[in-house]
Parts: structure tokens; sequence; C-alpha cells
């Protein structure tokens, strides 16, 4: 078993379609949490607009973010629209350390109108971090049992999801009704980084962002406000 890992789940406060605002407050969170992987929700560069432009991993918007990772030593993972070298258009995670951004996975089951533009990602992803092996996921992957269950086939640690939920008790519940089944079903840490506030479509989010041991028990939560950062160590 690798040694602890420090972990930051972030809500920022989102800009709707203004990557450099949510870039500036994405690395302010960064410096604050103070933690070795910085997981933000899906869409969290842009907000949750299926139009918004995709964001390239060269980007120069992202300045401040990669600035942030690399005074830190942090590797953060943010939500954006992406288009592959084949110009197919994806619902990603870029993977940001103090070298730059990269794609690191492209949401594998997508919900309603989002197959009218981008194309499901083929197959789960595991980026690496001081030895954790983690499992990635963007947010309807989260409530498919089958998605975690091919991802933890691959020898992980934890499963870390960038998630939207609307807000109100029901979806809160679901939320925390899916993040505890997952840890209990394959015996790992989940992390969830979930929206707060409006983001593009949604005029309201749940918040809640957290971690939940293998056995299911939530370790720390973030209330429904956005600009909340949580962190833990796992381990």
């Amino acid at each position: 078993m690798p040694g602890p890992l420090t972990v930051a789940v972030a809500q920022p406060r989102c800009v709707d379609l203004d990557v450099a605002a949510n870039a500036a407050a994405h690395s302010e969170a960064v410096l604050r949490a103070e933690a070795r992987l910085v997981v933000f929700p899906e869409f969290s560069l842009t907000g949750y607009d299926l139009a918004a432009p995709a964001v390239a991993a060269d980007d120069p918007r992202l300045a401040p973010l990669v600035d942030a990772c690399r005074r830190t030593g942090a590797k953060a993972l943010v939500g954006a629209p992406w288009r592959g070298e084949d110009g197919r258009e994806y619902i990603a995670t870029l993977a940001v350390t103090g070298e730059g951004a990269a794609p690191a996975y492209a949401k594998m089951h997508l919900h309603g109108a989002e197959g009218l533009r981008f194309t499901p990602g083929e197959k789960p992803a595991v980026v690496e971090i001081d030895g954790w092996r983690l499992g990635l996921a963007v947010c309807r992957d989260a409530a498919v049992p089958r998605h975690a269950a091919e991802t933890a086939a691959l020898g992980i640690d934890a499963y870390v999801a960038s998630t939207l939920y609307g807000a109100g008790p029901e979806q809160s519940a679901r939320r925390d009704a899916h993040m505890r089944e997952r840890a209990v079903e394959h015996g790992v840490w989940v992390v969830l980084s979930t929206a707060a506030g409006p983001s593009g479509e949604y005029r309201e989010t749940s918040g809640g962002s957290g971690a939940w041991s293998p056995d299911g028990s939530p370790v720390a939560q973030a209330g429904p406000e956005p600009g909340a950062v949580v962190t833990v160590t796992l381990g």
C-alpha cells in the first residue's frame, strides 16, 4: 500500500464560459489546498454549457493554474470540453501539473443532449501519483456500476469523480449514495468534486464535494456553498 496521499476537492464559483476567470479561481484553490492532488468538477473551466468552445491543453489562459501547480507541487484534475487530434470532441478531465496540461480521461457514459455533440470515451483511465492508482470518472460514469467495476479491474486505490448534481435533498441523497456504493463495492477510497452554485445551464447545483473511505463512511464533505475547498488524507 502506498503512503498517505493528501487530496483536496474544490467547488469554485464558476463564471460561465470565462476560462480565464475560472482558471484563476482554480489556481487560488490549489494554493489554498496545500494538497498533492486537487480535484475539480465536471466542466469546471467553462460551466456546464454544451456549446462551450473546446479548451486546448496548451491554452494560455491555463497559465495561472499551471503556475500554482508548479509552486505547490500539486496535480490538478479539471473539467472541460476537449477536441482530440481526430477532430472529435469529448467531455474531458485534463491533468494539470507545473509542466502544463494534458488530457487524462474522456467521459464514457454521456447523458441526454451531450451525445449530440460529444463522443463517448472509449475506455477507463487511471492516473498515478505517489504510488496511488486513481481511477477517473466524470458525472454519469459514477452512477453506472459497470463503469466503476471496469475501472476497479485496472487495479485502483481510489475512484475519483468530477460531477454535477442538481440542487435539492433528493439529488444530494442520490449523490452520496452513488459515492458510498462505489466505495463499498470495490473496497476503495472515493473522492468527489462536484459543482456548487450556478454552472452554465444549471442555475443551482448541489455542492457536497468530499471523500468516502473504503467502508463507505464519509470522511469529510463540503456544504452547498461555492468556493469551498476540503482537504483530506487518504491512507
